[in-house]
């Protein structure tokens, strides 16, 4: 008597541990930190050794900008926050649009990924900025649009398909045989996605999603050229304030190390749940 197929319980092969381990995971090791921490402070004390005795110590002028640029960071963050949250969730429709078995949607979901993964994140930038209007008016009320909410959904397009590309790279690592034994008893597909296929891709998709969530914080500094307010444009501001040029590497220096000391956690934490993946 032949028995019925059965699915098989989740297991990660080893080659499938990362589907986008190229995504910027091997970007941040403990040793870019220290070399980033040398950088600082050899930059201030060169800075400090050319600086006149009548004007302010450098390290002191960075203690007294640190809130300003506190806010500025924490605004960057919040443009990680919400373009990571966009790109996931059209990332998620346009993957699953990606494995359809209808050839047109298939068909239009490719060039769409295809267009956003390759297009440079700053032009797609300055388009959105141009083309999306700076007001809404919905009858005699008038609604801005600002700039950083322009910035947002300009960051979230390219995630948006690199999302998508994990979400069907992780669907297509799947087994078959778990489609074919969900088919024996008798769920259609879209059961089939959500109840059996999708909870398992959580788990392969989430080191690639850090990865990306960590080059989208870094990435958000892009946005101080087209105009919004964050870290690196309050940077400019205390330059200009200060108006001295032995300050311009250090503060520059400090605000990057800021950024490896958010975005290195991420990626040790990306790199252990690869591991943890890989071997069951």
């Amino acid at each position: 008597m032949k028995s019925l197929p059965v699915m098989l319980p989740f297991r990660l092969h080893p080659q499938v541990g990362a589907l986008d381990r190229s995504s910027g995971g091997g970007l941040f090791v403990w040793q870019t930190g220290v070399l980033l921490l040398v950088a600082l402070v050899g930059s201030v004390a060169t800075a400090q050794a050319q600086a006149v005795a009548t004007q302010a110590s450098v390290l002191s002028l960075l203690l007294k900008w640190t809130p300003l640029l506190a806010q500025g960071f924490l605004f960057n963050l919040a443009i990680s926050f919400m373009a990571m949250l966009l790109g996931t969730a059209a990332g998620v429709g346009l993957g699953l649009a990606r494995v359809s078995l209808f050839a047109p949607v298939r068909g239009t979901s490719w060039l769409v990924v295809q267009f956003f993964r390759n297009a440079p994140w700053l032009v797609l930038l300055f388009f959105v900025m141009f083309l999306m209007p700076f007001e809404f008016k919905i009858g005699q009320h008038t609604i801005p649009f600002p700039d950083w909410i322009k910035a947002t959904i300009g960051l979230a397009l390219p995630i948006m398909a690199n999302i998508a590309e994990i979400v069907r790279g992780a669907v297509q690592s799947i087994p078959s045989a778990q489609w074919e034994a969900a088919r024996s008893l008798a769920f259609n597909r879209r059961q089939i996605l959500w109840q059996i296929i999708l909870p398992q891709c959580i788990k392969r998709m989430l080191p690639s999603w850090m990865n990306w969530y960590a080059i989208l914080t870094m990435a958000t500094t892009l946005a101080s050229i087209v105009g919004v307010s964050e870290v690196m444009t309050t940077v400019g501001h205390i330059t200009a304030a200060e108006s001295r040029t032995d300050f311009l590497i250090p503060i520059y220096s400090y605000v990057l190390l800021w950024f490896f000391l958010y975005c290195y956690p991420i990626a040790c934490y990306t790199r252990r749940l690869e591991s943890r993946f890989a071997e069951r």
